[in-house]
């Protein structure tokens, strides 16, 4: 079994910096979580409440918290910290070596994405309150026993809304299952889907995103594969000015 994770993202058109932040880490009894968390408007201000909030999750995860309890208690620190003024969506995506179990925590308005197979999906879109605002606060929690032959998908407004203006949004669970279809022995699967998915919001967009687009893609595969772990990572700077 392999665990394979693509990431893309892009900032809002014209805006310097994204309003989403992704952080993973390693689970204290086996495992990875990886937290996504899109803070209010979009620019400066709002990296630095995604920031905030991805940062409190991760910390709880890191001491060993459970994924539920530490959703909880990252909305009651931004509720604390901020007086309910400001909101955040999270999401929480944990690969439970202990229990075996994919588990996965929502504090958002975008809907998540499971493939289980090529004819089984499930879409989670219950109305769920971002962290910050009210007072009571509680994340959608699901957790599935682990399997080769799933996929997760995860993704922030900018994804969600891509294509409002433009002709019509995504219909991700069908976009998704496409993806699937295609991909599912690709060698590089999570990666693809997760690139496809942003181009695909993008050229809804015209190519001038609307809002900061974040896709997570966990995948989990059936692979042959020696004991290595790999992670690549590919972020484009600015032309960086002579001393």
């Amino acid at each position: 079994m392999l665990i394979q994770v693509g990431v893309a993202k892009v900032g809002k058109y014209a805006t310097s910096e994204s309003g989403d932040t992704l952080e993973m880490i390693e689970r204290p009894h086996g495992g990875l979580s990886f937290v996504l968390a899109d803070g209010q408007r979009s620019g400066r201000s709002a990296k630095a409440i995604s920031s905030l909030v991805a940062s409190k999750a991760i910390s709880l995860l890191a001491e060993g918290v459970r994924d539920g309890a530490a959703a909880r208690a990252t909305h009651d620190y931004l509720y604390l910290y901020r007086g309910g003024k400001v909101s955040a969506t999270l999401n929480i995506v944990s690969v439970d070596l202990v229990t075996k179990t994919l588990v996965l925590s929502r504090n958002s308005h975008c809907p998540v994405v499971l493939q289980l197979g090529l004819d089984e999906q499930k879409v989670f879109d219950q109305p769920v309150s971002p962290v910050g605002v009210h007072r009571v606060t509680k994340p959608e929690i699901r957790e599935f026993p682990l399997r080769t032959g799933m996929l997760l998908v995860v993704y922030t407004d900018g994804i969600h809304s891509a294509g409002e203006l433009n002709g019509g949004q995504i219909d991700m669970p069908g976009f998704v299952a496409d993806q699937y279809y295609r991909f599912l022995d690709y060698p590089h699967m999570a990666q693809t889907v997760a690139d496809n998915i942003l181009e695909e919001a993008m050229r809804r967009d015209q190519m001038r995103p609307r809002d900061d687009m974040s896709i997570l893609v966990v995948a989990i595969l059936d692979r042959e594969t020696p004991e290595v772990r790999r992670m690549q990572i590919s972020v484009p700077v600015p032309p960086l000015q002579r001393p």
